[in-house]
């Protein structure tokens, strides 16, 4: 038996040109690196890969909403997908326009930097929102409560619900204009990477979206404070709850993530595994802790990084994919967690995101969503 819910990614596809150097260059600085590396990308793209892999088991099928050009990278990409499972027949192909590109340089350390250039992924409209209309409008077997907590499931995952992941590299009137079409129809998780302007940012809060989902500086640009480390992504977390977000996430790379949502707590800490072998950072075998009123704060997962560039949309897919499965809030976070800490430890954006038990290899965190 499968899951009922389906999952469809909306968002970029870029090809990826990657140089690793000695270390990152400086401005003005130039460094020497090895060949380019060209890859599938686009944060869209990744996290639909990286949910096809964390959903493959349980025969969950994932969708990618978005445009390429009609050109040699754009076939390359559009073959990717399907070589993953994924259904690419809402990727539009636009004449005249190219493919995106992201120009990518990592250090030894995992460390990267990003240049996109956007090209087709500036041409997402809203007729592209009207033609995915049917990847999210089924009626799933069961539904989250209008906070989009985990109120309404039971703590075994016995609940699934399709889900919409929406990435920022597409026009902002289009993420506007997906949330409000979505809306009941799906569970709606906003990953704004990169960071709008503030006042886009509060356009798209005052949509409510049911998740949330920033890194620190992407959380910094949104709230228009300095955010680092886990303590202030807890206290990010609860401020952008206040500010339209039904539940938010925080991430803190290595040191974890903060989730502020309607209900979260102690009680719903399930998927902190500390006592059944996770391998932990500095806050290894600590239920995961209350930062705040409303806030869990979920501790790292320590692997040896080696390349971080694809961990941040590895977490949005796992997220999504442990959503739509039911799986309660913090247990869903967790899971995440884990997933992007298994994707840092393996070499490649979309190569080295993980199936279910890579995650286990890597941190000992056995993957919960499971065939049925």
């Amino acid at each position: 038996m499968v899951y009922a819910a389906r999952l469809t990614v909306l968002g970029s596809l870029n090809m990826d040109i990657s140089v690793t150097v000695p270390e990152l260059p400086v401005p003005g600085a130039t460094v020497l690196g090895r060949a380019a590396v060209f890859a599938p990308g686009g944060k869209g793209a990744n996290q639909a890969v990286a949910a096809a892999r964390l959903g493959a088991d349980a025969g969950m099928p994932v969708a990618m909403v978005g445009c390429t050009g009609d050109d040699d990278f754009g076939r390359t990409l559009r073959e990717a997908l399907r070589a993953e499972g994924i259904d690419d027949s809402r990727v539009r192909i636009v004449a005249g326009a190219p493919t995106g590109i992201a120009m990518i340089t990592v250090d030894h350390a995992g460390e990267n930097m990003i240049t996109v250039a956007p090209g087709a992924n500036h041409e997402v409209s809203t007729a592209d929102i009207i033609a995915a209309h049917s990847a999210w409008s089924h009626p799933a077997p069961a539904r989250l409560d209008a906070a989009g907590s985990a109120a309404s499931v039971s703590a075994a995952s016995s609940a699934s619900r399709d889900v919409l992941v929406i990435s920022a590299e597409v026009p902002i009137a289009v993420i506007t204009a997906a949330l409000a079409e979505s809306a009941g129809r799906a569970l709606r998780v906003l990953n704004l990477a990169p960071a709008p302007s503030r006042a886009q940012a509060a356009e798209l809060m005052a949509a409510g979206p049911d998740w949330l989902v920033v890194n620190e500086s992407e959380a910094a640009a949104v709230l228009g404070r300095g955010v680092a480390g886990l303590a202030d992504a807890a206290a990010a977390a609860a401020d952008l709850v206040a500010a339209g977000a039904r539940n938010a996430v925080v991430t803190a790379g290595a040191a974890g993530a903060a989730y502020c949502g309607p209900r979260a707590g102690t009680g719903d800490a399930a998927g902190n595994q500390a006592g059944n072998g996770d391998r932990r950072s500095a806050d290894a075998g600590q239920s995961a802790a209350r930062a705040r009123p409303g806030v869990v704060t979920v501790p790292g997962f320590k692997v040896t990084a080696i390349d971080t560039v694809g961990a941040g949309d590895t977490f949005v897919g796992a997220l999504a994919v442990a959503l739509a499965a039911g799986v309660p809030p913090v247990g869903a976070v967790t899971a995440a967690a884990a997933a992007g800490a298994a994707a840092a430890a393996r070499p490649g954006t979309q190569s080295g995101m993980p199936r279910p038990a890579d995650v286990g290899d890597a941190t000992g965190h056995r993957w919960p969503v499971t065939a049925r």
